[in-house]
């Protein structure tokens, strides 16, 4: 199947061909036909597998049919969990909007940057990408109005109903007209599936091609290693690793803000180029570690997993667990940066004795046995 099978017009099948894509994902074979139809989503599919483009294309071609908004009103609303992904996701507007004839406004509004020129920017905009508290922010302004909102995406669904956005959302909630298009995309979804179903979606089309992209033949594309350390010797190994295996572009995660920065510190001390990206960090900090890491400028980009939301890296050669997350779901979406789109991939994990119970459910989750190495033997000094 090609694209032009999925109901797009010509405009985007040639932005579509311009970015490089000759067949579409499955998520974007089932859900592009049922969103252009007006039917709610719920999708889940791994990072990489063109979830974004899932609604992206068929909004557009909505719009194309549609009379311009009111000033201020928006007619759709994409909600993400951090600054780094609505950027990326109004990048993706952006790109595929390049030929048509209708032109949609899309802008993205994150927390950590004045909210002045985001205000302004905000006239003839038709499509908004925010974070939720800057969106309540601009609401509380009268800098907008959602009440002729068309359609509500939640991008990284799992992250935006889970993490501590209760209270925001239910704001926004109450704010959206009732009648509307619900869209709901994530990697990894709460096991609460019908809650969230009952709560947000009318009889939706439920698209997981999560257990697909999980299969022997994907997860082979990651290239998956464990070593044994202990602890004191984990910060070391890590130094060691990336130098001997010439390591130019990796994405090391750590389990809060502090540890990263504390990480940094280190891994710069002893001649290695790294930044932190975490929630902590200004959107200042955070946009030029990632542009530097983007870049090739940057040899090592140490995250936490709610910030790595929006770490898009075209052909990410390595990932290292610096410490392991909480849940197996999370694993698989942090080994899921590299790998991506049919390209190979490393993912490493540093095990702790306190880690290997945790991590063999990891590995019972993912249905895939990960070879253990031993590092007693190697030899740290100078690392």
């Amino acid at each position: 199947m090609d694209f032009s099978a999925l109901g797009l017009p010509a405009p985007l099948l040639q932005a579509i061909k311009e970015q490089g894509y000759d067949q579409p994902f499955p998520i974007q074979q089932k859900a592009i036909p049922a969103i252009l139809a007006g039917q709610d989503i719920l999708g889940i599919a791994r990072t990489g597998s063109g979830k974004t483009a899932s609604f992206v294309l068929p909004l557009l071609q909505q719009f194309q049919k549609k009379p311009a908004a009111r000033n201020r009103f928006i007619k759709a609303l994409v909600l993400v969990p951090t600054r780094e992904l609505a950027l990326q996701v109004a990048n993706v507007f952006h790109d595929f909007s390049a030929h048509l004839t209708r032109r949609v406004k899309t802008l993205a509004v994150f927390g950590g940057v004045s909210i002045n020129p985001q205000m302004m920017a905000l006239s003839g905009t038709e499509v908004l990408v925010a974070t939720p508290g800057r969106l309540l922010d601009l609401v509380d302004s009268n800098a907008l109005q959602l009440s002729e909102v068309e359609v509500l995406v939640l991008d990284e669904a799992d992250k935006m109903l889970n993490l501590g956005f209760e209270e925001e959302m239910n704001r926004i909630f109450a704010l959206l007209p009732s009648k509307r298009q619900n869209l709901l995309f994530s990697a990894t979804l709460a096991e609460d599936i019908q809650t969230i179903k009952e709560k947000l979606l009318r009889d939706p089309l439920v698209v997981s091609v999560e257990e697909q992209q999980r299969d022997e033949e994907q997860l082979e594309l990651i290239e998956q290693v464990a070593y044994r350390v202990s602890t004191e010797r984990k910060g070391p190994f890590l130094r060691y690793l990336i130098k001997q295996e010439n390591m130019q572009q990796v994405l090391v995660f750590v389990s809060s803000g502090r540890n990263a920065d504390n990480l940094v510190v280190k891994l710069n001390k002893n001649g290695l180029k790294a930044m932190a990206m975490h929630g902590k960090k200004s959107q200042g900090a955070r946009t030029e570690a990632l542009k530097r890491f983007k870049a090739g400028k940057l040899r090592v980009l140490v995250a936490t997993d709610l910030a790595s939301r929006g770490i898009d890296v075209q052909f990410l050669p390595f990932v290292i667990n610096y410490e392991l997350p909480r849940s197996p779901k999370d694993y698989i979406h942090r080994i899921g940066r590299t790998g991506r789109a049919g390209a190979t991939g490393k993912a490493i994990s540093l095990i702790t004795p306190e880690d290997e119970h945790h991590f063999k459910i990891i590995q019972k989750k993912m249905g895939k046995n990960v070879e253990m190495l031993g590092s007693d033997e190697v030899n740290l000094q100078g690392f």
